[in-house]
């Protein structure tokens, strides 16, 4: 059986392919226009591997795709078997409506948020967390490719405030949720803390609609996720929609609230 590489394997082999032809770190980062110090805090660990760093290494030094084929199968084996269908869908969704009552999506979560909440707990390793990181950033580019879908997010007041991690990461957070939402095949909106009790406080779903117009949700619960596309099913989560929806500001004064939210991480 082939040995499944791990994170740690990854950047020690990258460190090796540039120290190979020579290359400072300093001269691989203007090779790729990467900074120095980002060349380091990848190879030390420090911060996570993005596709695209990867791919400016492959191109740069001719390596056939070496590295982005070693972090993909990373991503892949990362990830439960129950969240890789759900993976593909996402991929190939044309259009995504996620609502979640209590953390901020996935797609749209920072490095540090994303790293403190893996934490949580202490089930996973350092490198377990640290491996989940690189591939929730991976994840992330369906909303930069080519070919990007149309998210909107509806999340609660709550989730703004409840603080994860330290006051950085909380600032940090809300200014990228308020960077994204400028994107134009991004929505961010939300539910007021003072609107009451809704059936979607049952739980977090996302609906993902396909070129080829299929619809389908996906569910989690404390211990797995579900992918679902019984039409019954589907169809109530589209009513779950249109109620979280009705309850949540527009974009502009979803906007608003997140601005004053900032102030209060600082």
């Amino acid at each position: 059986m082939a040995r499944i590489p791990t994170l740690t394997f990854l950047l020690e082999q990258l460190r090796r392919a540039r120290q190979a032809r020579g290359l400072s770190q300093e001269e691989l980062g203007k090779m790729i226009n990467y900074s120095p110090s980002y060349v380091s805090a990848v190879e030390t660990g420090q911060s996570p591997v993005r596709p695209d760093y990867v791919a400016r290494i492959d191109s740069t030094l001719d390596t056939g795709g070496l590295f982005v084929g070693m972090l993909e199968l990373i991503r892949f084996h990362a990830a439960p078997d129950w969240f890789r269908p759900w993976e593909d869908n996402e991929r190939e969704a044309v259009a995504l409506r996620w609502y979640d009552p209590t953390v901020i999506p996935g797609l749209l979560q920072t490095e540090g948020y994303a790293r403190a909440m893996l934490g949580v707990g202490g089930e996973l390793t350092a490198e377990e967390v640290e491996t989940r990181v690189v591939t929730r950033l991976a994840r992330q580019t369906v909303l930069t490719a080519d070919r990007r879908p149309r998210l909107v997010a509806v999340l609660e007041e709550h989730t703004l405030r409840r603080q994860l991690g330290d006051q950085k990461i909380m600032r940090e957070q809300l200014q990228h949720l308020l960077a994204m939402s400028t994107e134009p095949n991004v929505q961010v909106r939300v539910v007021p803390i003072d609107t009451p009790w809704h059936v979607g406080l049952n739980g977090p779903f996302i609906l993902a609609r396909l070129d080829t117009g299929v619809e389908l949700a996906h569910l989690d619960n404390q211990l797995r996720g579900q992918t679902v596309d019984g039409p019954n099913d589907v169809a109530a989560l589209e009513r779950h929609w249109e109620t979280v929806t009705g309850e949540a500001l527009p974009c502009r004064q979803s906007a608003r609230l997140i601005e004053e939210v900032v102030q209060t991480w600082t």
